[in-house]
Formats: structure tokens, C-alpha cells, sequence
């Protein structure tokens, strides 16, 4: 049984490197690689989920439940991936991922990378993260919203205060979203 640091391939760049469907068929009875699923190989036997969400969407952005569990705002373990795209992108078919279309202007804003189990992820920086849960806070559930602006008040020393502004500055309701802000967390 292979476990770790493999290596993903998608069908085309597995043929491109071993010449034929026929060598990829013969390759995964011989256990060289591994078919996760339809078009996605590895050369180990298991993969994090992390991984091939981040090889299959590779310009999506983690957020929401995903960032604040992995931001360790929250023990919450999320239901789902929870990934930004853009509004323009098409729609991802997968039960474990729930989709979050942002408009085109504002999905880059606040995105960082970080590492989690040893696997580099797009993710909403800390301050962008509080921004939207401000501006979601009627539909987060309340205990679950009171668990992550009490750890981000045990941060907010850490918190950039102008980028917290500037995210803000983006939304019409901006003096309410500043006035929560600030009554919440700082």
C-alpha cells in the first residue's frame, strides 16, 4: 500500500509521458500508478482530497467554512470543501465542494496561499475572512459565528486594520460592515 507525496496526472499529461492508453493501462495493473478516478492518476495508492481539489480547480480559492477550519478559527470540521470561483467559471459537479461564485472584480482580492498537510492551497487571507463572515453573520449560525469572532478578537492584534478597510471599502453597506467591525472584534 503506497501512501505520501505522489504525484497527479491528469490522462493527458500521463499519456504524454508514457506514450499510450494502452502503457497507462498496463501501468495501473502493474500498480506503477493508481487511477483515482476518471482522468486523474497518481503513483501512490491514496491521495488527499486536498490535493486533488488543488490539481482539478487549480484557480479556485478556498473560503468560508473550508478557511475559517483551517485558520483554526473553528474545530468545526466542515461538511464540504467550501471554494470560491469566479462568477464567470462553470459550475463544479462534485457532492463534496460547495461552490461560492464571486463576481470577477473582488475574487482576487485577499487571496494567499498556505500550506496545509504539506499541501500548498489558495485560500482568502484572515482579513478577508472576517470581512465576509461579517457580511454573512444573518446566515452563519450564531453559536458558529460567536466561535470564530472570539478567535478572531483573541488575533485581532495581529489583524491588518488597512486591509481590513480596504475589503470593506468594496461593498455598499461599508459604514455598517465598518461599525460591526469594529463593535465585534476590536
Amino acid at each position: 500500500m503506497k501512501l505520501g507525496d505522489g504525484m497527479l496526472y491528469f490522462h493527458k499529461e500521463l499519456k504524454d509521458k508514457l506514450k499510450s492508453d494502452y502503457q497507462i493501462q498496463k501501468a495501473v495493473m502493474n500498480k506503477d500508478y493508481y487511477k483515482i478516478e476518471t482522468g486523474l492518476y497518481s503513483d501512490v495508492e491514496f491521495v488527499n482530497p486536498l490535493e486533488i481539489i488543488c490539481k482539478k480547480y487549480p484557480n479556485a480559492i478556498f473560503t468560508m467554512n473550508s478557511a475559517y477550519y483551517y485558520y483554526d478559527l473553528t474545530d468545526v470540521i466542515p461538511d464540504y470543501f467550501y471554494l470560491a470561483t469566479k462568477r464567470s467559471d462553470s459550475r463544479i459537479n462534485d457532492i463534496n465542494i460547495k461552490q461560492l461564485f464571486i463576481p470577477n472584480d473582488l475574487f482576487d482580492f485577499g487571496k494567499t496561499e498556505i500550506e496545509i498537510e504539506n499541501i500548498k492551497i489558495n485560500i482568502y487571507d484572515e482579513e478577508r475572512m472576517l470581512v465576509e463572515l461579517i457580511r454573512k453573520r444573518n446566515i452563519v449560525p450564531f453559536d458558529y459565528y460567536k466561535e470564530i469572532i472570539s478567535n478572531y478578537r483573541k488575533k485581532s492584534d495581529k489583524l491588518d486594520i488597512y486591509k481590513l478597510q480596504e475589503y470593506i471599502s468594496y461593498y455598499k453597506n461599508e459604514l455598517t460592515l465598518y461599525d460591526t467591525l469594529m463593535r465585534e472584534v476590536f
